[in-house]
């Protein structure tokens, strides 16, 4: 099998990690910025322009990661690509990695090199050398470029062997990737979307006795968070068959939060 892409191709892709977070907004994310990384490597593999809009629209969506694993993802998914995998199951492979390795990119960067690099940069500084700042920014960018290097490199193999081995059950690892993919977002909905209601209402027991029952409370006895998750179901919705944007849900949800608080429905 002939395959486009070079080694130097999956290099620049990794360093071009550094323009994720370009064109940030709050409909994709970072889905601009991971077409625009991936742009170069597509071109040379779809040499059809309109195969090449398609490839890149279909990589437009929501996606939202660690910028300096991020090579890892991009560069699995050109080699799949780049070995004649079907888009749309590399797509589900995709989508599945961006959870875990935001959550290892993030434990990475934030809470291991920059308190080691901060801790000795601060000593530094402390004693009233320049050396301490510039030790700090040097030491995290370097070792910050140094994985994203590794990681580019291990997706590029990773990538390479499950088109050689595995090309076979691609349909079946697609559909696995989905499942993982599904899971991670459900179990967002369920511990961020907080939606609780007040209302309750007073049951007669006997002729002198009373209970105050809390709607609330039946609700988490017969499905803990239902109101989350049938929120998130509407969410999901009004994107895939009204083709909602972000903004007008976040609009959607600022108004109907206030109305249905000052009413009393939530609380």
């Amino acid at each position: 099998m002939a395959y486009d892409l070079s080694k130097q191709d999956y290099t620049k892709t990794s360093l071009r990690a550094y323009l994720l977070q370009n064109g940030m907004n709050y409909n994709n994310y970072q889905g601009l910025g991971y077409a625009n990384i991936l742009y170069p490597s597509l071109r040379k593999i779809y040499k059809d322009d309109e195969q090449l809009r398609e490839i890149l629209e279909d990589n437009i969506e929501f996606f939202n990661t660690n910028p300096s694993m991020v090579p890892f993802i991009s560069n699995i998914h050109l080699s799949m690509l780049d070995g004649g995998a079907d888009p749309k199951e590399v797509k589900g492979i995709k989508m599945a990695l961006m959870g875990p390795m935001a959550g290892i990119g993030d434990s990475l960067s934030q809470f291991c090199l920059a308190p080691l690099f901060a801790t000795i940069g601060a000593s530094l500084a402390q004693e009233g050398l320049l050396l301490g700042p510039i030790f700090f920014w040097l030491g995290i960018n370097i070792t910050l470029l140094i994985v994203k290097l590794l990681m580019g490199n291990w997706g590029y193999k990773l990538g390479t062997s499950i088109i050689t081995k595995l090309s076979g059950y691609m349909e079946q690892i697609s559909d696995i990737a989905g499942m993982i993919g599904v899971t991670v977002i459900s179990g967002l909905a369920v511990n961020f979307v907080k939606i609780t209601t007040p209302l309750k209402y007073v049951a007669q027991i006997s002729e002198t006795e009373e209970k105050v029952i809390a709607i609330q409370d039946m609700l988490n006895a017969m499905l803990p968070n239902m109101l989350a998750v049938l929120y998130t179901c509407l969410v999901f919705w009004l994107i895939k068959e009204k083709k909602w944007t972000t903004y007008r849900l976040v609009i959607m949800t600022i108004v109907a939060g206030v109305l249905l608080s000052a009413v009393g429905f939530l609380g």
